[in-house]
């Protein structure tokens, strides 16, 4: 029956020469059938997997764009978390169509994948692999999704693949985002929603491509039709950069941005010397452009705070705190070691946003001019988290790079590491790492001497390390020394300052929807499992598929058994109710007490009982 299957699909593409086949003659997907057996001569029939490189062939290549790679795997890691669920493969590839970064969904569909070879080191150019989502997305340059046996070979009909290529700070084509799913139950329309936050991921990271290159350059995003676009210009307003859609805009080219053309010829900008705002545009002409935002040269930011006393350094971890009684309690004793080399173990459910606060703790210290060096310990096999950490000498092992490696202990050094799901370390590594602490060195793999740093260490996680530590599956030594300041962040569903920050989500990810009133009940009333990277994932989503800019309760993605009506531990519920009354009454106990008919001692109890955090 499957080979029946193939022989009617083989068929069906070859038919596309002659304008034959039941589909749209002027489709994408005819046109590319078309490239595959006439540019291209390539056999639909053809059995067999990808070209894939050797470990030593993918390290040559990715070389080039490891800063790239790096900077974008938060973004990578939260669009495979939020599609993980519905059997996705995440991959990120190289303009030539070569995956370089690679994140499997669950162990049935991972199995999938792996057999396939649709991981790190495949390519997947039109040329050789035919019409598939990778290629043919950046054949064209354009997003795409290639929907099962749209595919040109028949052995590819079980997978959907949608892509979204990504244009570098100047508009080239630096590869694509692919998303892969072999789920037979997926509908096309599935997919299209996965496109379009794959898309919007995508943008997501061209602006951090963006922004790390001009980063000592003003930005500005300037709005437009087919959505905004970064400018970027020196002090004295010639532009030195713009992003491909704001080319398109403007008009710009690489000609006239070489020649340092004036910023006033096609943009009027009036903003503060400093500040980071938002500004009315005008085109040259007078005509207005719409709002937009100008964020100052890094250099300007650090200058500004020594410059201006009222710009207070902690302003970040405060916006992060909200309201909430127990983070603010926190973060005001953060702010008292804001300065000192003491270890932070943060501690939290997984999305709580504990790299956002490790970031937020790095800028607001010392250090903030200098590194801020992540690892994520969960996601990287435990055979490169040692190279990855501690670096190596040239010829430390088969496959290593000519030059060897900087670890990204050393890549901190006089700044900040960041060390999240630091409980997932295998225990060999955490010897290493304790040995690093109390020498403030580090033995790179194969080197002669050690290199010593200096590096103020942040560390983060979900389980319990000290009951990890009493079991004997986390080093003692290595938890104290974490420990220095253990910061806990609430759950979502916990936080007193829940529905403010629904709101301001909601701002951040769809700012130019409203959310009606059914939509607001439901968000209010959900516990949010996944935490904060859920919510904004919900409401990124949400935005997409929003009509006439409303957001309805048919736009949420909540899962049923996320909801408060389904919690059945009564623990939970209780601290939920507790947690909720302090919220509503600013964290006053004797108020909270009243309202929940308690006596002050029992409700004092339950909130050390259930270790609810309140404000002093």
């Amino acid at each position: 029956m499957a080979s029946l299957s193939a022989s009617n699909h083989v068929a069906r593409v070859l038919s596309v020469a002659n304008h034959a086949a039941d589909v749209d003659a002027e489709s994408r997907i005819a046109t590319s059938w078309r490239r595959c057996l006439i540019s291209h001569k390539l056999d639909p029939a053809r059995q067999g997997p990808p070209q894939t490189l050797t470990e030593a062939e993918i390290r040559h290549v990715a070389e080039p764009l490891e800063q790239t790679i790096r900077l974008l795997t938060p973004e990578l890691d939260d669009l495979a978390r939020v599609l993980r669920d519905a059997g996705y493969c995440v991959n990120l590839a190289d303009a030539n169509a070569t995956m370089l970064f690679s994140r499997l969904p669950g162990e049935a569909d991972a199995r999938m994948f792996m057999d396939w070879k649709i991981y790190t080191g495949s390519n997947f150019a039109e040329t050789f692999e035919g019409t598939n989502g990778l290629g043919t997305a950046l054949a064209e340059r354009k997003p795409i999704l290639v929907h099962r046996d749209e595919h040109f070979r028949a052995q590819w009909h079980m997978f959907s693949c949608a892509v979204a290529p990504l244009f570098d700070q100047a508009g080239r084509l630096a590869g694509a985002v692919n998303i892969t799913s072999c789920r037979e139950d997926l509908e096309r329309a599935a997919h299209q929603l996965a496109l379009a936050v794959t898309m919007e991921a995508t943008r997501r990271m061209e602006g951090a491509i963006f922004r790390d290159h001009f980063r000592n350059a003003w930005i500005a995003t300037v709005p437009g039709d087919g959505g905004s676009g970064l400018l970027a210009y020196d002090d004295d307003r010639r532009i030195v950069g713009a992003c491909r859609s704001a080319r398109a805009l403007l008009g710009l080219t690489d000609g006239l941005i070489a020649s340092g053309i004036d910023l006033s010829r096609y943009v009027k900008i009036d903003h503060s010397r400093h500040a980071d705002e938002i500004v009315e545009l005008r085109r040259a002409d007078g005509r207005p452009l719409g709002q937009g935002h100008v964020a100052p040269p890094l250099r300007a930011k650090s200058s500004t705070l020594r410059r201006d006393a009222s710009v207070d350094r902690f302003d970040a971890l405060h916006r992060l705190a909200g309201n909430d009684p127990g983070l603010v309690k926190s973060m005001k004793r953060l702010r008292s070691i804001g300065d000192h080399n003491l270890p932070v173990l943060l501690h939290g459910e997984t999305g709580v946003g504990k790299d956002v606060f490790a970031r937020a703790i790095h800028a607001a210290s010392n250090r903030a001019r200098n590194n801020y060096v992540a690892l994520n310990c969960a996601a990287m096999p435990e055979s490169l988290i040692d190279a990855e950490l501690f670096g190596y000498e040239a010829g430390a092992f088969t496959g290593a790079r000519r030059d060897g490696s900087k670890g990204l202990i050393v890549q901190a050094d006089g700044g900040t590491l960041f060390l999240d799901e630091i409980g997932d370390m295998p225990i060999a590594l955490q010897t290493r790492l304790l040995r690093v602490l109390e020498n403030r060195e580090v033995w790179p793999l194969g080197a002669l001497k050690p290199v010593p740093v200096d590096i103020r260490l942040i560390s983060a996680t979900h389980r319990d390390l000290g009951r990890m530590a009493e079991q004997g599956a986390f080093r003692a030594d290595l938890y104290f020394r974490l420990r220095g300041m253990e910061v806990r962040l609430p759950a979502l569903r916990e936080r007193a300052d829940r529905d403010d920050i629904i709101r301001q989500i909601a701002r951040e990810e769809a700012p130019n929807c409203r959310l009606s009133d059914e939509a607001w009940s439901l968000l209010s009333a959900y516990s949010y499992p996944g935490n904060m990277r859920q919510l904004r994932h919900v409401l990124r989503l949400a935005g997409c598929t929003a009509e006439e800019g409303v957001i309805t309760d048919a736009d949420l993605d909540l899962p049923p058994f996320g909801g408060r009506a389904a919690e059945s531990d009564l623990e939970a519920a209780e601290r939920v109710t507790i947690v909720e009354a302090l919220r509503k009454h600013g964290g006053r106990v004797t108020e909270a007490a009243r309202a929940l008919k308690l006596s002050r001692a029992t409700l004092y109890r339950k909130i050390k009982q259930l270790k609810i955090e309140t404000a002093q």
